[in-house]
């Protein structure tokens, strides 16, 4: 900076606004350092000795309170660097340049903006233009320097608490459940009915495998969560909401929950839009983790085995759609069938059949990947069947321990239950009791704060009657579902693993769970025939052999007996007749249907069987014309003839057309003979009636 300050004000700088940039850190510093926020207004009185009037003199200071390490969400700041940038400043002022800005980025765009718009920098030491290279560089220097100094001193600040954390010895805000004592020692909260909360959803978590499944038994059985206010006025207190899956995932990812102290779980990086992210890192990569360093709701061991469901559940949703938590479908190899062809896990994909959801495992990883046909579609209800009563041939020395199991569990979920929703009917009544004491402990006279007390107490006395309410309706719904005859067919099931394993009423995510317990995979091969490798969880395999499932157009394709049968009957007998025929015998088509002449017609067609038609043709017979010509005769007197019993017709339809065997060369002499005996017949009978008359 040149001695010549004043020298460096000119004309073109005075027809401009002289701003005055305002700045503290933080609201503390607002209210308590007050002497330093003196110092930055008095400023004004800077631009004015150098020639600037009072009117011209603007003061930024909507940034108090705010932190100068990023222009980001520094309205203030920002409305500066514009006014600057349209060359309506004449000189910017500040007590010093970490006020204007605590980070280079900022500060020397400032200081480039204010060269080419030749605006002048003002600070308690002296007067600068950015324009001249001495001056920038030592405002470079300054900003620099005030950008190590915030630096030096996060560091510093930052150096002890490491310290403090690696010995395990830092207080830092405790998640719902925990307490420090009057020692400084991290306890269980005292308050039972939340350390039974926290327990009720870690078992539920084990029973259920899926976070999202823990939510829904919270919401069927009507359980609340609780949760501590950490901001606002009613800091400290613990309010009871419904459960949600983003806090179910957070208390099963916390360590504190397995009695591990931790610190550096997350890394804070700066977007370059001047916003903070997070990002998660791994356990190696943390700055401090004490196993055992306070008492705990669960192991390390279950803590490890939680996260690593956790882990599996979420490669569902993967590229690979991996395993996955079991879900409600029928398909009991969903995220155990491997493909051995090319080794990738395979989806499961559904169809309906009737009234029945049938399952088929497909391999379509290199057809979403490289746009290749997909490996393998494999139908999957028959090699269900057969891993099932695999299951069933194969653990039998596992059946009591299984079912007693599910037995234990079925009788400890409604106590659990229930000593939860008795734990927040006496949170009620504290609250109402604790309304009723402030209530009489009031000065009557002083009507405004005995209203607003006694609408508390009305307010506490109906939160009671509700919780009450809810607890009557659930506990006689629980003790009505388990009867002693529901408790003796529980005990039945305890002890024939068969019977739960084929009872209609075990949900398909059970039998799902309880053959992930045994099997680790299943590797399946679609050849001439269906060969599927079973891999038990203790090493041992198991090799199953399946004939192919019949598609949908065989399993309704007419049986080869019916076929034969029509085939045979066409001989003799009319499609009609052959559907008559065939219904007396009992006997349904492919789609188990009783027959029809259409549909006799066409089966006939569909199997290239001969029409009878042509078989009758075949066999030497004629049509009317034929036969008619062949004797010499006209078709009314082959009609006759028929009607005589002279010619002998066959129908080969239902609407009664029909050919006639060939006749005989005496078939004309026949019908001569059979009419001179009529004619005969006819004049004797009508000379005996003359001769009657006659005798009359």
């Amino acid at each position: 900076m040149s001695s010549d300050t004043p020298s460096k004000v000119q004309t073109r700088h005075l027809k401009r606004n002289a701003f005055l940039y305002v700045r503290q850190s933080s609201l503390r510093q607002v209210f308590e350092n007050s002497e330093s926020t003196k110092r930055q207004y008095d400023l004004r009185q800077r631009a004015i000795s150098l020639g600037w009037r009072v009117d011209q003199v603007i003061v930024i200071d909507s940034d108090q309170g705010q932190s100068g390490k990023s222009s980001a969400d520094r309205e203030g700041f920002q409305r500066l660097v514009t006014e600057v940038s349209l060359g309506r400043a004449g000189i910017v002022m500040g007590l010093e340049v970490s006020r204007l800005a605590r980070n280079s980025s900022d500060w020397h765009r400032l200081l480039e903006i204010c060269a080419l718009t030749d605006t002048l920098v003002l600070d308690d030491d002296g007067l600068y233009d950015p324009a001249h290279f001495n001056d920038r560089l030592l405002l470079g220097l300054k900003g620099t320097m005030s950008e190590a100094e915030l630096h030096v001193i996060r560091a510093r600040l930052r150096g002890g608490i490491i310290n403090k954390a690696r010995r395990g010895e830092l207080e830092m805000r405790l998640p719902i459940g925990f307490v420090y004592d009057a020692e400084g020692r991290v306890r269980l909260d005292p308050d039972t009915s939340i350390q039974t909360s926290l327990h009720q959803l870690f078992s539920a978590f084990r029973r259920t495998g899926s976070a999202v499944a823990t939510v829904k038994e919270f919401r069927e059985q009507g359980l609340k969560f609780p949760r501590r206010i950490y901001h606002g006025p009613n800091k400290g207190d613990v309010v009871w909401d419904e459960l949600q899956h983003s806090r179910v995932l957070w208390v099963l990812h916390h360590p504190r929950y397995a009695g591990a102290f931790c610190f550096g779980r997350t890394h804070t990086r700066l977007r370059p839009d001047g916003h903070q992210t997070f990002v998660k890192l791994p356990p190696e990569e943390w700055t401090a983790l004490i196993r055992d360093a306070h008492e705990g709701y669960i192991t390390w061991e279950q803590f490890e085995q939680n996260n690593q469901r956790l882990r599996d559940n979420a490669l569902a949703h993967g590229a690979e759609r991996e395993k996955g938590p079991p879900r409600e479908g029928p398909a009991l190899l969903q995220g155990l069938a491997v493909c051995a062809q090319c080794g990738e896990r395979m989806t499961v994909r559904y169809h309906q059949r009737g009234e029945r959801l049938m399952p088929d495992y497909l391999c379509q990883a290199r057809s979403i990947q490289r746009g290749q046909p997909a490996c393998q579609h494999i139908p999957g209800n028959s090699l269900d069947d057969a891993i099932g009563k695999l299951l069933i041939d194969t653990v039998t020395p596992l059946t009591l321990e299984v079912a007693l199991a599910v037995q234990t569990e079925l009788e400890s979920r409604c106590d659990e239950a229930e000593r939860l929703r008795s734990h927040e009917v006496e949170r009620a009544r504290y609250q109402s009791d604790l309304a009723r004491q402030r209530f009489m402990h009031v000065d009557p006279g002083n009507r405004l704060v005995a209203d607003t007390l006694e609408a508390e107490w009305n307010q506490a006395l109906r939160a009671l009657a509700d919780a009450k309410e809810r607890y009557e309706k659930q506990r006689q719904s629980d003790h009505a579902g388990l009867t002693d005859e529901q408790r003796g067919a529980i005990l039945a099931l305890a002890t024939d693993f068969p019977r739960l394993w084929n009872d209609p009423r075990t949900p398909q995510r059970e039998r799902k769970r309880m053959a992930r317990l045994l099997i680790a995979d299943v590797t399946l091969l679609k050849s001439a025939e269906l060969r599927a490798q079973i891999r038990f969880k203790g090493g041992a395999t198991h090799a199953l052999t399946l004939p192919l499932p019949k598609s949908a157009w065989m399993l309704r394709q007419t049986p080869k007996t019916v076929v034969a049968e029509i085939d045979r009957l066409l001989d003799d007998h009319t499609e009609g007749e052959i559907a008559n025929l065939l219904n007396g015998k009992g006997m349904i088509s492919g789609e188990g249907k009783r027959f029809n002449r259409t549909m006799v017609a066409r089966i006939r067609s569909n199997y290239g069987l001969q029409a009878r038609y042509s078989r009758l043709r075949a066999r030497g017979m004629l049509t009317l014309a034929e036969i008619a010509k062949r004797l010499d005769i006209s078709t009314s007197t082959a009609k006759t003839w028929r009607c005589a019993g002279l010619l002998r017709p066959h129908r080969y339809n239902d609407r009664g057309e029909t050919l006639f065997e060939q006749p005989g060369p005496d078939t004309p002499i026949k019908y001569q003979y059979q009419r001179n005996q009529r004619k005969n017949r006819a004049k004797s009978m009508s000379s005996a009636v003359g001769r009657n008359s006659l005798n009359s």
